[in-house]
């Protein structure tokens, strides 16, 4: 089953040409006197980091012990680029070169539509190896992503990747230009499929794409190719012959720009936590369907990580085994999410049920409905209960919108789910007090609280039961 492993112990060293991502966004609804241009007001400007920048932004929000190095100039850009990265905690080691100048790419945007980009650019005139400074980085990282802009940070990418294998770190590659062979030896490209058909033709059918990736895996030893196809999605083809197509996950399409970057970061972090390279390829994909409805260059957090994989599969809703739940609320309380729990037999679910249940996920983030299995159902109601079966009552549950996850317990009370799952709030319906509340000194001792909400007046699954008799 696909998960979102935990990043925080994950250390990675991107390296690459670093930038700065300027937005200058206004309104337009005149044309300019003096040509047959729009004229935009400016009134909001955003400036983020992009290229290997972004790489590194990426994983810094997803959890990532995150350090990057390349180059910056002597100015006002460098510095605030700088600036930008050190407020995501991402440990800095950009080389300032006076005299170069930051590369800085300007957008102005208005009404969701990007009218005209102007860049100040930069380059390194002459070939440089950065060698020592990729070995001084290299203590305790998992893996290594070059980000290549073609801005001559990476133009001995020889060297780096004798020093990776040196180490025996993984090493990821989102290339650039015509010449894929500076990249041979390395573990794995991430390149577009127009990059990719750049070098190797045009690839008219899914069969000849997948043939001339294996002949590319072949060429350059490679152990993997990830290519991205916008709307397409993916194509993830291994060493061994294996391959997968992978369906895009972007509901609405705003902007690749940057996609390619949050790509490889998600990638190269579920690598480098154990995860397999198909689901690693799989979460990438689905951090992809994130951005692309974003405007600009953009990351994707945990959060809206764990929310796509939640639409995309089903698996975070619903009936849960224990062992299951239990992830799922570790993953919740990374994200600073308020869990909350309720039990109860819910035999015959009413709207007195309906409105108790929205009540309570009103109150926090996650709601789990623990239910009394059969045979616990029966001690308490008599023999002739429940009407209806486990399964059924969990899967009427499961599809409420207010009801996040469902698990049943089969004895008399749930104090053994809650000494477990430590809710952060625990409650119960208004016929209850307090310290009557199962479970309740548990969840008061582990700094956790409960509440007891307004009763219902008029509705009862016994009541209801009764009437259907007469």
């Amino acid at each position: 089953m696909l998960n979102i492993p935990d990043f925080s112990k994950t250390k990675i060293f991107v390296m690459g040409d670093v930038m700065l991502d300027r937005y200058l966004f206004g309104l337009t609804d005149r044309v300019s006197p003096e040509a047959p241009v729009p004229i935009v007001s400016i009134n909001e400007t955003d400036e983020r980091p992009g290229g290997a920048a972004n790489v590194a932004l990426n994983l810094s929000k997803i959890g990532v012990q995150t350090s990057l190095f390349g180059v910056i100039g002597g100015d006002a850009e460098g510095e605030l680029l700088e600036n930008l990265l050190t407020a995501e905690n991402i440990k800095c080691n950009l080389k300032k070169i006076k005299d170069l100048n930051t590369t800085t790419k300007t957008r102005i945007q208005s009404r969701g539509q990007q009218l005209i980009r102007f860049d100040k650019d930069s380059s390194i005139e002459k070939e440089q190896s950065f060698e020592i400074e990729v070995n001084k980085n290299l203590s305790g990282i998992d893996a290594v992503i070059i980000s290549d802009y073609a801005k001559g940070v990476t133009s001995a990418i020889a060297d780096i990747i004798n020093v990776c294998h040196a180490n025996d770190i993984l090493m990821l590659v989102d290339p650039k230009g015509l010449d894929f062979g500076k990249y041979a030896g390395v573990d794995i490209l991430t390149p577009n499929q127009a990059e990719f058909e750049a070098i190797v033709g045009k690839c008219d059918s899914d069969e000849l794409l997948v043939e001339k990736a294996l002949e590319m895996i072949k060429d350059l030893n490679l152990k993997a190719l990830l290519i991205t196809r916008s709307n397409k999605g993916m194509l993830l083809a291994r060493s061994d012959g294996a391959h997968n197509f992978l369906d895009t996950k972007a509901r609405d399409v705003f902007d690749v720009t940057g996609a390619g970057d949050t790509v490889i970061a998600i990638f190269a972090a579920a690598l480098a936590t154990g995860v397999d390279i198909l689901n690693a390829a799989k979460l990438a994909n689905l951090a992809a369907g994130v951005v692309v409805g974003k405007i600009g260059a953009a990351y994707v957090n945990q959060r809206e990580l764990q929310n796509q994989l939640s639409k995309s599969s089903g698996f975070n809703q619903g009936v849960q085994s224990l062992a299951q739940l239990e992830k799922l609320i570790n993953l919740s309380r990374r994200n600073s999410e308020k869990i909350i729990m309720t039990n109860g037999c819910f035999d015959i679910l009413h709207a007195g049920h309906i409105a108790y249940l929205e009540e309570a996920k009103a109150l926090g983030d996650k709601l789990i409905v623990a239910v009394n299995d059969d045979n616990s159902v029966r001690q308490l109601k008599g023999s002739k209960r429940p009407i209806n079966s486990l399964d059924d009552r969990m899967r009427v549950l499961s599809g409420l919108t207010s009801v996040d996850w469902v698990i049943s317990f089969s004895e008399d009370t749930p104090i053994n789910l809650v000494e477990i799952l430590q809710p952060d709030l625990l409650v119960k319906g208004g016929d209850y007090q307090i310290d009557e509340v199962i479970g309740g000194k548990e969840v008061i001792k582990n700094g956790g609280d409960v509440k007891i909400l307004s009763f219902k007046k008029g509705f009862s699954s016994t009541s209801i039961i009764e009437k259907l008799k007469n």
